[in-house]
Parts: C-alpha cells; sequence; structure tokens
C-alpha cells in the first residue's frame, strides 16, 4: 500500500438536503477521526458513478441520484499512496442515512464545513463546493 506508483481511484458524494451537506467521520482505520465525503473505491469494470451507487448503498443504506460531476481531484498522502477522488453532487433518492461504516454522520451548513477536519485530499472539493452553492 505504501508503494510511491499506486493510485486508488475513489467515487465521493457530496450529499445536499436543505441546503446542507452530509459529512461522514472515519471511525478507525488509518484517518480514523478524520472527516469525508462518503462514497469508496472503484472496482474494475465500473464507473465512477457505478461505484458511488454501490458504496451508498453499502454505506449509508441509501439510493442516490448520481448529479453534476465535480473536478477530479489527485492527493498523495505521506504514506506514499496517491488518491484520485472523482466527485458528484449528490441528491437522496430513497432512504435515509444510516452510518453502516463511520462512526459519526453529520448534516452541515456549507459555512461550517471548515470546522470539521477533513480529510486532506477533500479541501480541493470543499472548495469547490462552495463556489458551486454559492
Amino acid at each position: 500500500m505504501g508503494d510511491q506508483g499506486e493510485s486508488i481511484r475513489v467515487a465521493c458524494a457530496v450529499i445536499v438536503e436543505g441546503g446542507r451537506i452530509l459529512a461522514a467521520r472515519r471511525g478507525k482505520g488509518r484517518h480514523a477521526g478524520k472527516w469525508e465525503f462518503p462514497g469508496g473505491k472503484i472496482e474494475p469494470g465500473e464507473t465512477p458513478e457505478e461505484a458511488l451507487v454501490r458504496e451508498l448503498d453499502e454505506e449509508l443504506g441509501i439510493s442516490a441520484e448520481i448529479g453534476l460531476p465535480l473536478s477530479v481531484v489527485r492527493y498523495r498522502y505521506r504514506e506514499g499512496e496517491e488518491v484520485i477522488l472523482h466527485p458528484y453532487l449528490v441528491r437522496l433518492s430513497g432512504g435515509r442515512p444510516v452510518s453502516l461504516v463511520h462512526d459519526l454522520l453529520r448534516w452541515v451548513e456549507p459555512s461550517n464545513v471548515d470546522k470539521l477536519d477533513w480529510l486532506a485530499g477533500d479541501y480541493p472539493i470543499l472548495e469547490e463546493v462552495a463556489r458551486v452553492l454559492a
């Protein structure tokens, strides 16, 4: 996992409802306690959209409408892995988010997202979301 050449493709959801954004906090493992946008690894043969639909069902137990793609973000963590994030604006289409993987979910006003301790790779997404939702 610490290989300098390794890239992990991840689809992530910026779920917006009632003007608020869903943030999910990692409960264990590397980056425990950090906030992130829900989502996960894109499996071989999957599009980012397909991966996101699958991951949102697995992580939050929800159905979602995948909307506008945001800018792809490449971020290399100190551990050596590069993450390529494929973020999308998303609307709930079925169910209420339940924390099946994370230790905490929180609906956050856009003006308060900077009060959470996000994963470093998510900060460029937060900046774009602020512009898109303004």
